[in-house]
């Protein structure tokens, strides 16, 4: 074990420090990751990874014989967006791409295509998946979706794609070498997925209708069905298939126990369900991974367990109490996120509270393992202190649970200039990782407040359906209830509280300073919905619309007094709001008709629309304007 000793000088070596008295630019911390993705090839042979240069994402390949690197693809995430890569092969990168577009005048929507690039081919990168066209094919809106790598099947894959009909998708054998693919299982009526076992095999289809949904042991043979689970949406019966395991008999799901989410697992011969594991106070929400040397299920992370994973995988296992030996729990997070097929090479990503995060490649064989880059080069514990979790009381007696960001150097008893933040979904969560917002703010000076508000996931199925038809009440009030923990906790001066947010945290900003101006001085909005009424109208173009219908309601009124956009007049606080035109989650109109509604009454408001700009601030100098307009805001509203 004696080269995991040096890793841990190494690891610490790596980090980064920051000059003594130089002020870290926005651009430190809302820059795209400086590398990502990184991972080896099955064989080891290769590296590959995606470096950052100045914004523009390149996919890079590295011969680890004769030591040249190339570049595959480049992207700035501008109007064509790089979302992933994986290895199908020795031979053969797969890419995901994202376009957003807009038919017939409607509105814009998310289109994706998949690529195809050999390592010893002519050095083009290919469109993998065309309808054809004398077949009367269609082109799927979704066209990246690999449902299996066929690992018997070096050359091959299995891929769905509504070709024939709209919304009902059929799966296809692709050819890597040829890129012709051979219709494998057609399209079923409101069919909307399928899974296959590790053989390759197309066993259960996911059938959608209205708000209802079904998982059905799929054979040709109708009688031969078997329902395995059948739900409505928000309801308790809720299950996620995650997986089979090796035996084509045994899948692993997620459904509630006791009111929290665990995993289980079935056998589809008996259809005996068996408990794998539960957390008394938190939902599962973790995922199955794969021994890539076996092909079996080798384990399972979950946010709360000690070290956040537990291994299966005898080999794996060993790999990762070797490291965990060297790299203390109370200093570092380790995370093995990539090995060759035979888990001989491996990519290791290090953080911690202080540590964004490192990737390392290790070797078994010649017991070397190496850094190899930061993914935020400039930020380590000199400008960051890290997340602490906290919980308080909201007015009706509830705990919540959330996230403090401190400036580094804070001492007990400073009130400083506070920022409370809750994340987009609602049913989403943040937790205690680096994230390049929190990170910015408390460096600046802020202390930053990420309540995990009721509404969140993660706390059970009772608190997260908080958020269904509950938009603008409790939930918003959990947000003045952290604000008024803060103030209680001597942490936040009561007249220098703002809010931001994006997303529905953009929404929960602007109803802050709706229903609770008396508590925040202003509220920063990046793509938040401002018009529930509209939200609920335009659903009618799209499947999902019985489900957005159930989640928001249907009552006008009701819809009304929770919209932002009708209390423009009301509204006495400074606002800022950041929208991208081509959002196709929140469109773009939520923003340019607060403004619109906020410049009628002449309140003070900011307006930033970036051009062809996405939900997501993919396009890194979107991130950094977006950034930086939060942080002048804030400045101007809290600290002048």
């Amino acid at each position: 074990m004696k080269y995991l000793l040096l890793t841990f000088f190494a690891v610490l070596s790596l980090m980064p420090r920051a000059a003594e008295n130089t002020q870290l630019p926005v651009e430190s911390f809302a820059s795209l990751r400086a590398f990502s993705q990184v991972k080896f090839s099955p064989s080891g042979e290769y590296i590959s990874f995606i470096r950052n240069v100045n914004g523009e994402l390149v996919l890079m390949v590295y011969n680890r014989k004769t030591k040249e690197a190339d570049s595959i693809i480049r992207s700035d995430n501008h109007t064509i967006f790089f979302d992933w890569y994986e290895w199908a092969n020795d031979e053969v990168l797969l890419l995901g791409a994202r376009y957003i577009q807009r038919q017939f005048g409607g509105p814009k929507y998310t289109s994706t295509r998949l690529y195809a690039y050999h390592i010893n081919g002519d050095g083009k990168t290919k469109l993998a998946i065309k309808p054809n066209f004398n077949r009367n094919e269609r082109q799927p809106q979704f066209a990246d979706q690999v449902i299996s790598f066929l690992p018997d099947q070096k050359d091959k894959i299995l891929i769905q794609g509504d070709f024939d009909v709209a919304n009902s998708p059929g799966v296809y054998e692709l050819n890597l070498n040829t890129l012709r693919k051979k219709k494998v299982q057609r399209s079923r009526s409101k069919v909307t997925d399928w899974i296959a076992d590790r053989q390759g095999n197309v066993r259960i289809a996911l059938k959608m209708d209205k708000d209802e949904f079904e998982y059905i042991l799929y054979d040709e043979d109708r009688d031969k069905r078997k329902t395995l689970f059948k739900y409505k949406a928000f309801s308790p019966d809720f299950v996620s298939i995650l997986g089979f395991d090796k035996d084509p008999n045994i899948i692993y799901f997620k459904a509630l126990k006791n009111g929290y989410d665990a995993l289980y697992k079935m056998d589809l011969t008996t259809l005996k369900k068996e408990l794998v594991f539960s957390d008394d106070n938190y939902d599962f929400d973790g995922h199955i991974f794969y021994s890539s040397l076996t092909g079996e299920v080798a384990g399972f992370t979950h946010s709360q367990l000690a070290e956040g994973i537990r291994y299966w995988d005898e080999d794996l296992d060993k790999l990762y109490t070797g490291l965990r030996a060297v790299l203390p729990a109370d200093m570092f997070d380790i995370d093995i996120i990539d090995t060759s097929k035979e888990q001989r090479q491996y990519v290791v990503y290090v953080s911690g509270d202080q540590i964004p995060g490192t990737y390392m490649l290790g070797d078994r064989d010649s017991n070397e393992l190496t850094a190899f880059a930061s993914a935020f080069p400039d930020v380590d514990e000199t400008v960051y202190s890290g997340k602490k979790r906290i919980s308080y009381k909201a007015r009706d007696g509830l705990t919540i649970e959330g996230y403090l960001t401190l400036p580094v150097g804070y001492k007990e008893g400073d009130k400083l200039p506070t920022i409370v933040f809750p994340h987009g979904g609602p049913m989403a969560r943040d937790y205690a990782g680096f994230d390049y917002w929190t990170a910015l703010l408390a460096y600046n000076g802020y202390a930053v407040l990420q309540p995990n508000f009721r509404g969140s996931s993660g706390y059970g199925h009772e608190f997260e359906m908080a958020a269904v038809q509950g938009f603008g009440k409790e939930m918003q009030d959990d947000l003045q209830d952290a604000a008024n923990w803060l103030v209680k906790e001597g942490i936040a001066n009561e007249d220098k509280i703002c809010i931001g947010g994006a997303s529905y945290g953009g929404y929960a900003a602007l109803m802050a300073v709706v229903k609770h101006p008396e508590t925040f001085k202003c509220a920063a909005s990046f793509a938040g919905v401002t018009d529930l009424e509209r939200i609920v109208s335009k659903a009618r173009h799209f499947t999902n619309k019985e489900i957005v219908r159930k989640q928001f309601g249907t009552d006008s009124d009701k819809l009304e007094k929770v919209s932002p956009v009708n209390f423009a007049k009301q509204i006495n606080r400074p606002v800022l709001l950041v929208h991208g035109s081509d959002d196709n989650v929140v469109p773009v109109y939520h923003s340019r008709e607060m403004d619109d509604e906020l410049e009628d009454e002449g309140k003070d408001v900011t307006y930033i629309e970036l051009e062809d700009g996405d939900h997501y601030l993919s396009h890194q100098p979107y991130r950094i304007k977006t950034l930086k307009a939060f942080l002048e805001f804030f400045d101007k509203n809290l600290k002048n």
